[in-house]
């Protein structure tokens, strides 16, 4: 049995990976993870869960050496055409289909997990695989960060208030309609299922499970792969709600 887990449909299935840019709809909290890339000294940068390859494609337009992995291989064919949109002179980014054990050492600046990327390893096994895996990508002194939603804030219930039909106007492919369809809670494990109704009427779904951990959990699991925490420091975007973890590996 795999230690880390599939990619959800919403990533792995064609159909929907080419909505998700659409329907996720900005991601504000890129340019943080640029700012503290930039503080890091960073110029080789490994994006574990890099989807559809908007943050690595940013990165790599600064002047980043980009490695991009994600198990999915939908997510990532899209993030390939956006290489078209890089500068003269930008390096090309390297595409890894799979989890962090793909990775292999690179002696790397900075390891990012940016989004809910570190939350989609609900067990101990595939959270402490993932850790060790980028530990072994980086070089000693090279930095790790990530984010996860603080328990506390109890996301689920603004999950749960949610039950309405949204209309997304999708470039390429048309109207396609998202609809929740229920959310368990079973702590610290939270499983969601969305429906996708494509513009021919085809219907998908897509079930994600999110592994939510106090900060103490972060802290303790993150020190035992080789790191040493130097900050855990709240999301300026969503302050109050997440933790962003900056760890230094050792």
């Amino acid at each position: 049995m795999p230690s880390t887990p599939p990619p959800d449909a919403y990533y792995a299935d064609p159909r929907l990976a080419a909505c998700y840019d659409t329907i996720d709809g900005s991601r504000e909290d890129l340019d943080h993870y640029r700012a503290i890339a930039e503080v890091l000294g960073a110029r080789t940068v490994v994006d574990l869960g890099c989807g559809t390859g908007s943050f690595a494609v940013l990165l790599a337009s600064a002047g980043y050496q980009v490695i991009g992995v994600d198990p999915a291989a939908a997510s990532l064919d899209l993030a390939r055409a956006k290489e078209c949109a890089l500068p003269p002179g930008a390096a090309p980014i390297t595409w890894v289909e799979g989890d962090a054990t793909a990775i292999g050492p690179l002696e790397a600046d900075l390891a990012v997990m940016t989004g809910n990327v570190a939350q989609v390893f609900t067990t101990d096994e595939s959270w402490e695989t993932t850790l060790r895996g980028l530990r072994a990508a980086l070089r000693r002194g090279g930095h790790l960060v990530f984010e996860s939603r603080r328990p506390a804030a109890r996301a689920w219930e603004r999950w749960q208030a949610e039950d309405h039909e949204q209309r997304h106007e999708v470039p390429g492919i048309g109207t396609v309609l998202t609809r929740p369809r229920g959310i368990t809670v079973d702590l610290p494990r939270v499983t969601f299922t969305d429906e996708f109704v494509m513009p021919d009427g085809t219907v998908l779904t897509s079930t994600s499970t999110l592994r939510f951990r106090e900060e103490a959990e972060l802290r303790s699991s993150v020190a035992a792969a080789g790191f040493e925490v130097l900050e855990v420091r709240e999301a300026p975007d969503r302050p109050g709600l997440e933790h962003v973890v900056i760890a230094r590996a050792v």
